[in-house]
């Protein structure tokens, strides 16, 4: 059965508010632009990539050679480290990654480096591959399209090479290499485990000594052979270094641009650092002693490149724009030599427009350090200035009013750094309202959940120079609880909430309008949670209290009325729903006029609703006509016209027009992934609906692919526990029941209802129909000991929490029924069967479809009993089966 979606409005100057909105879409499709350079017609030239220069490379051919028959045999790897660094950086992964991709760069048609730290830089390396094949449109397209025409670039094509350096969360590729199958997927990270059996992992460790001697007299004496003296030193020293590849690197680079220092100067002057460098690990106090030699040189020959370095420090360790880190009114020219002496020094990677430092680095130099004789610790000099740096790169372009939305593309992961390694007690009331910024866009682009730590830095500075109950800090904490609750953290969402509403009603007043705001948002998570119980009364003293503070016509009264409309829906009292939804579209009509945004999205949810009743006629002219308003005034591929095309292919599918469905479902797909994004939540949302109507149509060869597409998608975008991930696991589960392997079927069923009552609590309606699934399943394999208690406790709890006449609490009562009568139990099948069959008259109508299907079950009850009359046994006429198992959209 279908579950409404949630999707937010803005209520008030900055709060975020929540509202259901009905989701369940067709109509003739026009193609966007983007078909005009169709993927599969776009050739690469010939050797494109984006590698980076290549880096020497030394004892590591062994790795080389297992790497290279890993790819070739499974087309994925992950070369991560060992546990002998204590998961930091500088073991040389990327370095060897890095010569594979060089030394094989004949072998690819295309090989393309990724920053993968996260997945917005995933994104970002995916748009510029876009903008490296089609320039010209490109320039136009909108970041979600770019990600989306670079995946299905990809797709057409084979013999790539994707390297994704510096993973941090292998979940986060999964949407690439899960659905990418036409080349190699190479990811270097520091974690060993989380890995796809699919990838082979190889793990690195430190340097032979021999190797990390060899490459140390390689870095020092250039194409000179070493003397046996100067063996003997680099042995030492590279004794000291630990045989660890980022230490060796760079104190050779030092060495090198330092010809007069020999190896053994180098070393003694090393150990004088030791005692000043002895917090953190092995790894920390090796690359710190490193430092304080090389940074003492760079003090007294480029001062400019150490504040460059400890700036750096402060932002995103990838794609830092020279121009980011020039300071206002010096020459370009002076900059990029200093970034050119780092680089030298080993201290960053340049590409020549922006560079790369590394992590362990950025590690160490925000490592709190002592004063010098400025007064301010050197690191939070770092600091001070990545912070001005941003925000005058924030800065409009001469003559336009606004930043460029690619500018704040660029700069979002930066902020996003500086946001999570704020120091205590720190302030800067300009960076937070860009970090409010950068939050606002995430979300508009549908990625709330990775907002959060902007949000939180957001909150704790408002907390701290406002105060606890100031009116911005309550809105920043409204909004950092919607972020949560879009995250599916609603043990974090809740509680926030309940803390700001008090806060709200002790400073503001009960009935102030952001006080309704954070009730109604409250209710609303009340709402996500399944807790039906305090959802709708508090929705109810909101919509009273809007009524009479705000006027009966008010926006976000109409607002409230239609959220209450919606957990009536949910709750299954559809007769006080629809009447609420036909009276709110009556207002918004009167007041915002009959093609605005919030009246088509009205008119959305009441054809949702009159489908939910079994009213289809009504249900698909009305989502026909909101569809055919919505492309004329928000245009084919707004994120609300979407919604509306998928709600009429659902429309048309519950009708049993699968003709008309499946090609509409088909079209909002590829729109989705062309405008949202290939991992959006809403395009998950819509390959789960195409696989369910490929499921009614019988086409389970299509559908479970997809849903187990769909289902790795959502655990690694979302999360394993979140609400849309358990009702994907659900639904794979009923596609498997429904290909007849209960093999499959069952444990997915048991680990879906397990993680749905500690998720959701054992009574959610999610909750139930997972239960009511499990129980169908265990009667489909015959086991009618596990199955009947199963539904009568199922029963039970839905009367209880979803009333007697719920269209759910009606299925349950079907399926208990069938188990019963497939025990041969017929004294209390039919009357069961005569019961639900009267309440589905009643509530969804005399020809609604679950109508039709009571009533041929107690016609196929009563036959039996009339076989057994006559001599015979239950079983010798025709056994009802369980109802379908529930899927939803």
């Amino acid at each position: 059965m279908p579950y409404p979606s949630s999707g937010i409005e803005a209520a008030g100057q900055r709060a975020i508010a929540a509202q259901q909105i009905g989701n369940a879409y067709t109509g003739d499709v026009v193609l966007p632009s983007e078909a005009l350079h169709a993927p599969d017609k776009v050739p690469a030239a010939p050797g494109t990539s984006n590698l980076p220069p290549a880096t020497l490379c030394l004892g590591r051919e062994e790795e080389l050679t297992s790497l290279r028959r890993s790819l070739t045999g499974r087309g994925e790897s992950a070369i991560t480290q060992s546990g002998a660094v204590h998961g930091l950086g500088g073991i040389g992964k990327s370095t060897l990654a890095l010569h594979y991709a060089h030394r094989h760069r004949g072998d690819y048609t295309l090989i393309w480096w990724v920053n993968a730290a996260s997945s917005d830089e995933i994104e970002t390396s995916f748009t510029v591959l876009t903008q490296t094949l089609v320039p010209g449109w490109a320039a136009t397209a909108g970041r979600g399209a770019q990600v989306a025409w670079a995946m299905q670039w990809l797709a057409w094509h084979p013999g790539w090479l994707l390297v994704y350096d510096n993973v941090e969360d292998p979940d986060d590729l999964a949407p690439y290499t899960g659905a990418l199958h036409q080349g190699h997927h190479l990811a270097t990270s520091r974690r060993t485990t989380g890995w796809p059996d699919s990838a082979t992992t190889l793990v690195l460790g430190n340097l032979h000594p021999d190797d990390s001697t060899t490459l140390l007299c390689r870095l020092v004496c250039k194409d000179t052979a070493p003397t046996p003296r100067q063996k003997t030193d680099a042995r030492a020293l590279a004794a000291e270094l630990g045989h660890f590849p980022l230490a060796i690197k760079q104190a050779g680079a030092y060495l090198a641009q330092n010809r007069g220092i020999s190896l053994a100067d180098y070393g003694r002057r090393l150990g004088t650092k030791l005692g000043k460098t002895a917090h953190g690990i092995d790894a920390e106090r090796t690359i710190a002693r490193i430092w304080n030699v090389t940074l003492g040189t760079l003090e007294t020959d480029n001062p400019l490149a150490v504040e460059v370095l400890h700036t750096s420090a402060w932002l995103a360790p990838d794609d830092i724009p020279h121009s980011l880190l020039a300071l206002p009114g010096t020459d370009p020219d002076v900059t990029a030599e200093a970034i050119g002496t780092l680089a030298a020094y080993s201290m960053v990677t340049d590409t020549g427009t922006t560079i790369a430092i590394h992590r362990l680095v950025q590690t160490v130099l925000r490592t709190p350090q002592e004063a010098d004789g400025t007064g301010q610790p050197r690191h939070l000099q770092g600091r001070d200035r990545a912070e001005r740096a941003v925000l005058r790169s924030l800065a409009p372009p001469p003559g336009q009013d606004t930043t460029p939305d690619s500018q704040w593309d660029t700069l979002t992961p930066h902020l996003a750094t500086l946001a999570a390694t704020s120091p205590p007690e720190h302030h800067n009331a300009p960076l937070t309202t860009a970090y409010t910024t950068a939050a606002n866009r995430l979300y508009e682009q549908g990625h709330s959940a990775r907002a959060i730590p902007l949000l939180e830095a957001t909150l704790t500075q408002q907390e701290q120079v406002l105060g606890d109950t100031h009116p911005d800090t309550l809105i920043s904490r409204n909004n950092l609880a919607y972020a949560y609750q879009a995250a599916g953290d609603l043990a974090r969402s809740i509680p926030l909430l309940e803390a700001t509403l008090t806060h709200s009603e002790q400073v503001l007043g009960d009935t102030h309008p952001d006080t309704l705001t954070n009730r109604n948002n409250l209710a609303s998570v009340y709402y996500a949670a399944g807790d039906l119980g305090r959802a709708i009364p508090l929705y109810e003293g909101t919509l009273a209290q809007s009524e009479q503070v705000l006027g009966d016509t008010h926006p976000d009264t109409l607002r409230s009325r239609n959220n209450l409309a919606s957990a009536y829906q949910a709750a299954g009292d559809l007769a006080r729903a629809i009447h609420l939804l036909e009276a709110t579209l009556t207002q918004y009509e009167q007041v915002l006029g009959d093609t605005h945004p919030d009246t088509l999205r009205s008119r959305n949810n009441l054809a949702s609703a009159y489908r939910t009743a079994g009213d289809l006629g009504r249900a698909i002219h009305l989502h026909e006509g909101t569809l055919a308003q919505s492309e004329q005034v928000l245009g084919d591929a707004h994120p609300s016209t979407l919604i509306c095309r998928n709600n009429l292919a659902g429309a048309y599918r519950a009708a049993g027009d699968l003709g008309r469905a499946i090609p509409l479902y088909e079209a909002t797909l590829t729109q989705r992934e062309q405008v949202l994004g290939d991992a959006h939540p809403s395009t998950l949302r819509s390959r789960n609906s195409l696989a369910s109507a490929y499921r009614a149509a019988g086409d389970l060869a299509r559908a479970i692919p997809l849903y187990e597409a769909t289902l790795t998608q959502s655990e690694q975008v979302l999360g394993d526990a979140h609400p849309s991930t358990l009702r994907s696991r659900n639904n794979l589960a009923s596609a498997y029941r429904a290909a007849g392997d209960l093999a499959r079927a069952i444990p997915l069923y048991e680990a879906t209802l397990t993680q749905s009552e500690q998720v959701l609590g054992d009574t959610h309606p999610d909750t139930l129909i997972s239960r009511n699934n499990l129980a169908s399943a265990y009667q489909a394999a015959g086991d009618l000991a596990r199955a009947i208690p199963l539904h009568e406790a199922t029963l039970t709890q839905s009367e209880q929490v979803l009333g007697d006449t719920h269209p759910n609490t009606l299925r349950s009562r079907n399926n208990l029924a069938s188990a019963y009568q497939a025990a041969g139990d017929l004294a209390r099948a039919i009357p069961l069967h005569e019961a639900t069959l009267t309440q589905r008259e009643q509530v969804l109508g005399d020809t609604h479809p679950d109508t039709l299907r009571s009533r041929d079950n107690l016609a196929h009850a009563r036959q039996a009993a009339r076989a057994v009359q006559q001599g015979g046994t239950a079983n010798s006429a025709t056994a009802t089966a369980p109802q379908q198992p529930s899927t939803v959209d």
